[in-house]
């Protein structure tokens, strides 16, 4: 009998190999003082647990290959980064002179209030970046309480090609040495779809599904198992047939990779001949390089808030413009699209004090533009900033969150005054950048046609839309089951934006996670959409579907999926739709 496990396909492919299970839970961390005489011993044996988990670091940073992708690194250098940040080094510090407790307690306390900001945060992505935190801390804990660190260490080579690792969670790091060992997928009990470790995998492909609660309960050691990293599913090997039907799949994926490579100069133009924008989504300036890889038209979505992050004061329009300017640079005349600043104000940039009473539900707050129409210091500099980068290559300003006409308008006058200002001080800029809306509130999204007259164009953001639509978070496990692309509402709300723009020949693009969906790919080009902004890894297969698909053919199909309100049919017009 074959046993099915199921969680959250975050890598595609096949997988199939025997189990490594990693038992390396939470550190147990109990509290206890420490005379002050010794303050200074304790405060000298957390230093060097820090230096310690920096040379593990480096030494990992170190085995990965030349010839991967830049961006990978980055993520052990991001960790690297917060060992540096005073707002988790010096203030555990602080904590254990002050408490007079062991550094192991001190860091813990200081952990979970970084961790609680980012609870607090509205973006599920950056959200997921207390993952971050997490491994950092954990690191120098189990080096403090003298437990073995990392799944691989330098003895295993050999051990674990092949195999399957099964554990609580994984950090990037482990999965960069998952790969220098040759692991052939991972199971992991938690972890979100939009964690460094999911994305990681995406890049090096290796196939993962996560959120597999008791993985560990169920799946014996050296066990063999199949990874379905497309539907999210674990299964126990069973017979010779499911193996057969499993290692067809697999070789079938190979080759469809090998294919999808050489697509990387081909343009992106249907069988009846509509070209298709696809553009990538990045939050780094390392990142482009992966960008160029996947053969990406452009950048649709360049997130900002990573600048703004564990810092006691905001970016200067000087290093922000420095930041745009390497992205500028690296994408040699394609298009970039800057999203303005999309936080809340329910806590300050430094991770501390908070400037104002907590916000009950932050995502329905004081967040995104609303933030900034408020903090015209801080979103004074970033328009500047976005305005002169403008000037070294074709950029768009993107605001996110727009709710009211009234909000378009004065962001309006705020780049009408900056322009103003940078002619009086003779500073270039694009006078005509186009400036756009992000559509994810379903009131916007309803009234889109009200938006036309007031901006270039429109990108719908279906991470939130789909959210505030449906009333759920999609990374609270909880209620995941209700996040539905395919629900009704959503479809219709997406249709209408995409309408609205039609009719008043505004561009409309889509930059939320359903862009880079290989399932509704055809069903979004049979809705009219045109511009496409993905995570570069699945950009090949996106480009291959479009350039096998013929809208005219899409177009009836679509519009009865738009319709459709029995579930069955709904799937077997999916089915369709997607052959």
């Amino acid at each position: 009998m074959t046993l099915a496990l199921h969680g959250v396909g975050v890598s595609r492919g096949y997988a199939i190999g025997r189990t490594y299970v990693l038992y390396r839970d939470q550190p147990e961390v109990v509290e206890y003082a420490v005379p002050r005489r010794f303050l200074e011993g304790e405060i000298a044996r957390f230093r060097d647990a820090v230096l310690e988990a920096k040379r593990q670091l480096r030494t990992i940073r170190d085995r990965i290959p030349e010839n991967v992708s830049a961006d990978i690194t980055a993520f052990i250098d991001t960790h690297l980064l917060m060992l540096e940040d005073s707002t988790l080094t010096e203030a555990t510090v602080e904590l254990i002179g002050e408490r007079q407790s062991n550094a192991e307690w001190a860091l813990k306390t200081q952990r979970d209030r970084v961790v609680r900001v980012f609870d607090e945060m509205d973006d599920p992505y950056l959200r997921t970046r207390r993952d971050d935190v997490d491994h950092v801390v954990n690191r120098i804990l189990r080096i403090l309480l003298k437990s073995d660190d990392g799944p691989a260490p330098d003895g295993t080579d050999g051990r674990l090609e092949g195999r399957v690792l099964v554990a609580d969670d994984l950090t990037p790091a482990d999965t960069v040495l998952m790969q220098h060992h040759g692991i052939a997928a991972f199971v992991t009990e938690y972890g979100g779809p939009l964690s460094h470790t999911a994305i990681l995998a995406r890049n090096l492909g290796i196939p993962a599904v996560i959120g597999v609660r008791s993985a560990r309960r169920y799946l014996s050691a050296d066990e063999t198992i199949i990874v379905d990293g497309v539907q999210g599913v674990v299964l126990s090997a069973g017979d010779d047939s499911v193996l057969d039907h499993y290692r067809h799949r697999r070789l079938r994926e190979r080759r469809e990779r090998t294919r999808l490579g050489r697509l990387r100069e081909a343009p992106a133009i249907t069988r009846d001949n509509v070209q298709i924008g696809l553009h990538a989504n990045i939050e780094l300036p390392e990142e482009v390089e992966q960008v160029l890889l996947a053969g990406a038209t452009g950048v649709g979505l360049y997130r900002t808030e990573v600048l703004y992050l564990n810092r006691a004061t905001p970016p200067s329009e000087e290093e922000q413009f420095e930041t745009f300017l390497q992205v500028v640079e690296e994408l040699d005349g394609r298009p970039l699209t800057i999203r303005t600043l999309d936080l809340g104000a329910d806590k300050q940039m430094d991770g501390g004090r908070q400037s104002g009473p907590v916000a009950t539900n932050p995502a329905l707050g004081l967040r995104a533009i609303r933030l900034c129409l408020r903090e015209l210091d801080l979103f004074r500099p970033q328009i500047r900033a976005i305005l002169r980068i403008s000037a070294r290559g074709p950029v768009r300003m993107m605001i996110p969150m727009i709710c009211t006409v009234n909000e378009m308008t004065q962001v309006r006058r705020l780049v009408r005054e900056e322009k103003d200002a940078l002619s009086r001080e003779g500073l270039p800029f694009d006078e005509n950048i186009p400036l756009g809306a992000m559509i994810e509130v379903p009131a916007a999204a309803i009234a889109a046609a009200m938006f036309t007259p007031y901006v270039d164009f429109l990108s719908i953001g279906t991470n939130d839309l789909i959210q505030y639509t449906l009333a759920i978070d999609r990374i609270d496990d909880e209620v995941g089951y209700l996040y539905d692309p395919l629900h009704p509402a959503v479809l219709k709300l997406v249709h209408e934006v995409i309408s609205a723009g039609a009719r008043s020949k505004v561009p409309v693009g889509m930059c939320g996670e359903m862009a880079g969906d290989p399932r509704f790919t055809r069903l979004l080009l049979g809705l009219g959409l045109r511009e496409f902004s993905m995570h570069p890894s699945v950009l090949p297969e996106i480009k291959f579907i479009v350039r096998d698909s013929d809208i005219r053919h899409l177009r009836d199909l679509s519009q009865r999926i738009l319709h459709c309100t029995s579930p069955d049919e709904l799937a077997g017009l999916m089915v369709r739709i997607e052959h």
